[in-house]
């Protein structure tokens, strides 16, 4: 007899649209797998908040998740990662997986592992966190971390090429430029959204890596080795909470995902309600 959560949906979480990189990482590999996707738009972005409230905001979300019947929990957010995994894991009986330690295995398992350079929000960079992990996995790997507060808010709103776009990527990357880096992780799950001006600002001998194919095949060899995998022939349903603006997540739904306007289940959340979340399970 099958597990009975081997049923319920995935719940993953950002703090915007950037974890839908991951959800659609996730979908492409496990489409029979139902998802909760959770973005909080209104909050974004997590990277110019102290580690204390993202901590806060990841419980009220992860529990609001929980409290919906999920069999995973998917933190597709770097800085949450960063910040809240080891609470996370510990507060919920449901495996957790974050973003970082994927992303730092694709990076170490490089055939040839030069110097790596390390891109995300000033949470992320400061936490250390890509550094610890690609050095476990490879000690004598050389990391040069940079932090891009900046590219957050443009993919937020929808500013992902152009000639405006590229000249703040390029004035963001200049000091990891001049550091002579073989390969780029891509440390928030936004950034693969401005994946084509970062190639182009790099050149082509840089090697980006984002997170979000490895985080996949880490959830799917999760759900396999606990029985947990989707039994259903059935391509699995689809639910996205937002705390901000829904029009503004279908627009990256219909891109990232394929996802028209009519069959898009988009719902609003108040984060005035995500807090009274919290104050229940006294945060």
């Amino acid at each position: 007899m099958k597990p009975v959560q081997s049923g319920l949906p995935i719940g993953i979480f950002d703090s915007g649209v950037g974890g839908l990189t991951v959800a659609a990482a996730i979908h492409a590999r496990l489409p029979r797998e139902s998802m909760l996707y959770f973005g909080d738009t209104a909050r974004c972005p997590y990277g110019d908040k102290s580690p204390e409230q993202v901590l806060t905001f990841s419980i009220q979300i992860c529990d609001f998740l929980v409290e919906q019947g999920i069999k995973m929990l998917v933190v597709a957010c770097n800085t949450a990662t960063a910040v809240a995994l080891p609470f996370l894991t510990e507060r919920y009986s449901v495996p957790v997986i974050g973003v970082i330690e994927p992303g730092a295995s694709a990076a170490a398992n490089l055939a040839q592992v030069g110097r790596i350079g390390v891109i995300g929000t000033a949470v992320t960079i400061a936490s250390g966190a890509y550094e610890r992990a690609v050095k476990t996995l490879r000690p004598g790997a050389e990391v040069v971390s940079l932090a891009c507060p900046r590219f957050v808010p443009l993919v937020e709103r929808g500013e992902t090429r152009g000639p405006m776009v590229e000249a703040l990527v390029r004035e963001s990357l200049r000091p990891l430029e001049e550091q002579n880096v073989d390969s780029l992780i891509l440390g928030c799950t936004h950034y693969p959204l401005l994946q084509d001006t970062i190639q182009k600002v790099m050149g082509p001998r840089v090697t980006l890596i984002s997170s979000a194919e490895r985080t996949a095949m880490e959830v799917a060899e999760e759900l396999h080795a606990k029985g947990m995998a989707a039994q259903t022939e059935d391509v699995g349903e689809q639910t996205f909470y937002t705390t901000g603006d829904g029009r503004r997540m279908q627009a990256f739904l219909s891109e990232w995902l394929g996802i028209p306007e009519s069959r898009a289940d988009i719902r609003r959340v108040s984060p005035l309600s995500m807090e009274a979340v919290g104050s229940h399970f006294g945060l």
